[in-house]
């Protein structure tokens, strides 16, 4: 059958799987908001306040259900403005597809009205990108995308559509998608088998997992390999769904704010295992040391990053849901008891605590989180901006489940939060989803309560409110002599008078004794809504390993006298 190229667009959605899109019309995408409207019943449209929140809430709706995240743009500046959402999904490899439109063909290169090459300015933060001359290639490219974003190592895609093909006609055939196989090296089973007598002979092993293993959708074979090689298990900010937080196995986070056990267990142990990780600076803290003289087993479906930041002993280099079936057929029932009391007795030594600043009333960002953890049993889908709250969400709510955590961790992107919420929860209604945020990122993104009240998405937005960019403000206090140039935000802003404002509900919570009440309000209003937390701003991440040094030797403590 004859069709648009805009209906051409819906079509191909629709065979991919997609139910929602989330975007923003503008002038060169008409024809396909068009399709969006004869579409409506069958295709979900979430329109944000702005263009990178749209593609924030592609990203988390991917991150929290393991499909492809869909967002649409308009030319110029509503293409611009994908570019970080883009780069966020890229550092973080999340399978995206950006639908842009451009000026038509008989206009591009001619610096038209809102003209702009997405193609060369996404280019190094995609894993492909596509400009469509020919409406008879149309369809074909949008499958190839997708099929891009998901094989391999996955990340985003964007595809730039010039609005004469959205209009022109042309036969359209529907197709099933094509199947999503990830072709593993011939050596691969060797590779296994040497890896399998490496962990077989350990004495002492340690598993570190990132978020490879929860894109590949591994996370029961982690569980049933951790179970086997009876190990301790440090996870890093993108593999906090791999495992489950409660297990005592579970030693918390490695590296610039990991666990002081993390650390212990790393210079200790005899094998590391790092699957699905590519060794972030973060991590690592300072390569020259880091499991310096250690055995090292790295498992990675990117061959480009194996090597690149820590030579490994062994590496096995394929799909790791493949590679841990496998393995978990190789390695034994091991007994590490002597090694594991070691370890429990460093977790019992070096607790995550904080401590009161002014009184025992006052609000403590952990037990804020920890109370939200047991309110929610662990179980609730947190999403954060970056900063202070971000690590701590990391470090004391105890997640269970996969993908119940999207956080912005290679890019670091302020902002990041409030839209992933929104697209998990349009995704996941049935679950509770709460974003994280400081009050320096929600200035960033408030417009966004906006969004929340018009399509009625009941998602928490818990502001910890300190007055102050946090987490630069403590680097600024240990390394910049108490400098504290431009981190002072103190911004006059009524909070409950905003929600107001944006017509959702705010609850302010100000002294111990209100945590509980106010999150249970909360989380039982089925609502949006916007809990201001007020807390210290001499309130620290620790433990904190200074850039450069040994990620064995962090900072415990910090003298937040002025």
């Amino acid at each position: 059958m004859k069709l648009t190229g805009s209906d051409i667009i819906l079509e191909c959605l629709l065979e991919q799987g997609v139910d929602t899109v989330f975007g923003y019309p503008g002038g060169a995408v008409l024809n396909i908001y068009d399709s969006i409207y004869k579409y409506r019943d069958r295709i979900k449209h979430i329109i944000t306040a702005h263009e990178q929140n749209a593609c924030h809430a592609a990203d988390g709706y991917s991150r929290t259900t393991g499909k492809t995240g869909v967002v649409i743009a308009t030319s110029g500046p509503g293409a611009t403005n994908l570019t970080t959402g883009i780069a966020t999904a890229y550092m973080d490899s999340i399978p995206l597809v950006a639908i842009t439109g451009n000026v038509a063909t008989s206009l591009l290169g001619l610096d038209s009205f809102q003209e702009v090459d997405i193609c060369g300015i996404t280019m190094p933060i995609t894993k492909h990108n596509f400009i469509v001359k020919d409406i008879t290639k149309l369809a074909d490219t949008i499958r190839e995308a997708f099929y891009i974003a998901n094989v391999g190592r996955k990340g985003p895609v964007l595809i730039d559509i010039p609005k004469d093909i959205t209009a022109a006609m042309c036969e359209y055939e529907r197709k099933e998608p094509k199947k999503v196989v990830f072709k593993n090296p011939d050596n691969l089973d060797e590779q296994i088998k040497i890896a399998a007598k490496l962990i077989n002979d350990s004495e002492r092993p340690f598993i570190y997992a990132g978020g490879g293993v929860v894109s590949c959708d591994a996370t029961d074979e982690f569980s049933e390999f951790v179970r086997k090689v009876n190990a301790p298990v440090s996870l890093s900010l993108m593999g906090q769904c791999a495992f489950d937080n409660t297990n005592e196995l579970y030693t918390g986070m490695l590296g610039m704010h990991g666990t002081k056990s993390s650390s212990l267990a790393l210079s200790e142990c005899d094998l590391f295992i790092v699957l699905g990780s590519r060794f972030s600076d973060r991590v690592l803290c300072n390569p020259n040391t880091f499991a310096k003289g250690k055995k090292i087993i790295h498992i990675e479906i990117d061959p480009a990053e194996i090597g690149k930041n820590v030579t490994p002993t062994h590496t096995v280099c394929g799909d790791i849901k493949y590679i841990l079936k496998m393995l978990n057929s190789s390695v034994g029932h091991l007994d590490h008891s002597k090694w594991l009391n070691q370890v429990f007795e460093w977790k019992k030594q070096y607790p995550l605590t904080m401590s009161y600043i002014d009184n025992e009333n006052e609000v403590l960002p952990s037990d804020v989180i920890e109370t939200l953890d047991r309110l929610t049993d662990g179980s609730a889908i947190i999403t954060t901006e970056v900063g202070q709250h971000q690590m701590w969400a990391a470090q004391f709510y105890n997640f269970k489940n996969k993908r119940q955590f999207a956080s912005s961790g290679g890019l670091g992107t302020m902002g990041y939060g409030l839209g992933a919420a929104m697209g998990a929860k349009v995704s996941n209604p049935d679950k509770k989803v709460i974003n994280i945020a400081g009050d320096g990122s929600f200035y960033m993104n408030m417009a966004e309560l906006s969004s929340l009240k018009k399509h009625n998405i009941p998602v928490v937005e818990l502001v910890f409110s300190n007055s102050v960019l946090g987490m630069v403000r403590q680097w600024q206090r240990l390394f910049y002599n108490k400098h504290f140039s431009e981190t002072n935000i103190e911004r006059p802003t009524d909070f409950m008078m905003l929600a107001k404002a944006f017509g959702i509900k705010g609850i302010t919570i100000s002294q111990k004794c209100d945590i509980e009440p106010g999150l249970k309000e909360a989380l039982s209003c089925n609502e949006p809504c916007l809990v201001n937390v007020v807390i210290n701003k001499d309130h620290n991440v620790l433990p904190m390993v200074p850039a450069g040094a040994d990620v064995s030797d962090p900072i415990m403590q910090i003298d937040i006298t002025d």
